[in-house]
């Protein structure tokens, strides 16, 4: 069973298990895996199909702390779709809520129903696709209650009907940009009374269960070039907002995948990459673009990406793209027949200021682009059909509520939901 510790004090450790439950090390930082050692078996492991290589992996790091229903959670078809020659796209999004933050959110899940001892209190802040995949992820389960905060008139309002479930899911549109619920949502775990009495639990990816099955589909991925008939490491563009998914990639690739190496690929919201060139980390305030979910100036994950980039690999390529560039790359990519969302395009054309024909390129593909249809039409100038389950969500009523980036506020908010499940 692996340990995990702080990423900035080693001494501080916990299983995994605790460190689920716990969301932050004592010290307030982040969870890491306190052994990161290439596997012998690596080859063998891209020899199996995606359960069976899951049950491995997750056996080997989990032991006792597998949770009961991990099979169930992970059940998902993540295929690799052609796009061009030499390129393709992996396709993360066939989930329920047709967002790669299934796979993290149903796993999260999976882990409380098995770990959790008492009511516990889902919180998190979204930039879109997490908080619908948490809701739905967490929708009706007994004992939890989920309470997802979301920057207003920053997401598609698609996005806002998949996160505004009711039932024992609230769902609040806040005052304020994605750094901002981010900041409310840390304060209130970084709060040791609130979060005693209210069993908070982080359903964003600082959760080493919301992060680490991420981790799971880089192999996959391989996996699926290997079927292919493309034996050569891939280059990997990651459309990247909060660095979490860059972060399981890098720490997939410490566990002996073959991989040529990673191209953190950000929109104008580019405090990554303007890092990478400078060597300054300046965190700014969060730009609005076409490619919402990846509005963030502040990444909370990127200290994860800094401390898994190894001694030896090849470094990380990073770069941005405008909203022209953004734009065209979606007209490209709908033009050659291929349906991509923002994100996606986002990957794709930075990945290819980077990706050559020495090496298979890969960009992510984390969203279904009927997800941003609002946003999407007037760009490409033709209309994009949605899939009769998000048709569904569109009818929808909106029963969000407003709420000031007020911490006081939050926690009254928070304790009223709380009050709710006693009551029910």
């Amino acid at each position: 069973m692996s340990m995990w510790m702080s990423l900035r004090d080693p001494s501080l450790r916990a299983p995994f298990r605790e460190a689920v439950l716990s969301n932050f090390a004592p010290d307030g930082n982040l969870w890491m895996p306190a052994e990161v050692a290439p596997w012998p078996d690596v080859k063998a492991l891209l020899a199996l199909p995606w359960r069976a290589r899951n049950q491995v992996i997750l056996g080997r790091l989990l032991g006792e702390d597998l949770p009961r229903e991990w099979a169930r959670a992970l059940d998902l078809y993540l295929p690799l779709a052609a796009v061009e020659k030499g390129r393709w796209a992996f396709e993360l999004w066939h989930g329920p809520t047709f967002a790669f933050k299934d796979v993290g959110a149903r796993f999260l899940a999976a882990c409380l129903e098995s770990y959790a001892e008492g009511p516990r209190m889902v919180l998190t802040a979204t930039s879109g696709d997490t908080g619908a995949a948490v809701a739905a992820a967490c929708h009706g389960r007994p004992g939890l209650q989920v309470a997802v905060l979301y920057p207003e008139g920053r997401v598609s309002p698609l996005q806002a009907r998949q996160l505004a479930l009711g039932g024992n899911v609230r769902a609040y549109a806040v005052a304020g940009d994605f750094d901002a619920c981010q900041s409310l949502v840390k304060a209130c775990f970084r709060d040791g009374e609130l979060s005693s009495e209210l069993g908070l639990v982080s359903a964003n990816s600082i959760n080493p269960a919301r992060w680490l099955p991420q981790s799971l589909y880089f192999f996959e991925l391989v996996h699926r070039l290997l079927r292919a008939g493309e034996a050569r490491p891939p280059l990997i563009a990651v459309p990247s907002g909060n660095f979490g998914n860059l972060a399981a990639g890098l720490l997939a690739r410490r566990w002996g995948l073959p991989v040529a190496g990673f191209v953190a690929a950000t929109n104008a919201n580019r405090t990554v990459p303007d890092f990478l060139s400078s060597g300054r980390y300046e965190a700014r305030p969060s730009l609005p673009t076409l490619s919402s979910a990846m509005d963030v100036g502040d990444p909370s994950n990127w200290p994860r990406a800094q401390a898994l980039l190894g001694p030896g690999d090849p470094p990380l390529q990073a770069g941005w793209a405008s909203e022209s560039e953004t734009a065209t790359e979606l007209g490209r990519l709908w033009g050659g027949g291929y349906a991509a969302d923002p994100h996606s395009a986002v990957a794709s054309a930075v990945l290819r200021r980077f990706g050559g024909r020495e090496v298979p390129a890969v960009f992510l593909a984390t969203a279904h682009p009927a997800k941003f249809q609002e946003s999407l039409e007037p760009v490409l100038g033709r209309a994009i059909n949605r899939p009769p389950r998000l048709e569904e969500v569109a009818r929808r009523p909106l029963e969000v509520r407003p709420l000031a980036a007020d911490l006081e506020v939050l926690k009254a908010e928070l304790r009223s939901l709380a009050a709710l499940a006693i009551g029910a």
